[in-house]
């Protein structure tokens, strides 16, 4: 195999795991943290199809999220005046306070490499993992 491949591979392996092992005081897993963020920065109603399409997840792993988030009283289900079936979420305001009191927290990570990094070194690492998500997203 491709001895660039091979660095490449372990380098994207060791960061995903640096990235997911980043100590995070939240009450809720990362991913529920996501979708509560995403949630929370739309001005329109959310849906858990709006939810998979842009997590790339598939509905069943967005209604367990949404549901846990639900019970933990961290989103609002809104049922649809139209389709008995269909629903939207929000944000409660204890959502709300989570959000605003673990931002920072959340993305520590990401201003620790833009701080350490500088702003060119930076601004070009998210260039490229832009480039290498829409190559991806093509291909998966």
């Amino acid at each position: 195999m491709d001895n660039d491949i091979m660095i490449g591979a372990d380098t994207v392996t060791l960061f995903n795991r640096l990235q997911m092992n980043a100590k995070r005081d939240i009450p809720i897993r990362p991913s529920e943290m996501g979708v509560l963020i995403f949630t929370q920065k739309q001005s329109e109603p959310v849906t858990p199809l709006m939810i998979s399409n842009f997590f790339r997840i598939s509905k069943p792993s967005v209604t367990s999220m949404i549901n846990s988030l639900i019970k933990k009283e961290y989103l609002i289900k809104t049922p649809s005046p139209t389709d008995g079936r269909s629903y939207t979420v929000s944000t409660s305001d204890k959502g709300k306070e989570l959000v605003e009191s673990t931002y920072n927290e959340y993305f520590r990570t990401i201003e620790l490499l833009k701080n350490k990094m500088g702003d060119k070194e930076f601004n070009s690492f998210i260039q490229l993992m832009q480039k290498a998500n829409s190559v991806l997203s093509e291909e998966i």
